[in-house]
């Protein structure tokens, strides 16, 4: 029996007509195409918290002014101006 002689002989023949194994990299069973997988099912949950917490937050004068009133369409509506008269000062 050929293949009987050693583990590291039945590794070296490859038959034509069987199966084309690779060695596919992983990091403890993880593989790249697993991480892609899974990053397209959690982008848009990721995007939908976001928006979420931005919203929430839209109340801090320091979020308005830092982050909400930068976009170009929603900008203007977080724009707070006080009448003259309005003001104590």
């Amino acid at each position: 029996m050929p293949f009987a002689k050693t583990p590291v002989m039945r590794a070296d023949f490859r038959s034509q007509y069987g199966p084309k194994y690779h060695y596919t990299p992983n990091v403890n069973g993880i593989t790249a195409k697993a991480v892609f997988r899974y990053s397209l099912v959690a982008a848009p949950i990721a995007g939908a918290l976001g928006v979420a917490a931005l919203f929430y937050a839209s109340g801090i004068p320091r979020v308005q002014r830092d982050i909400l009133q930068k976009f170009p369409v929603i900008g203007p509506y977080f724009v707070k101006t006080v009448h003259p008269a309005d003001s104590p000062f």
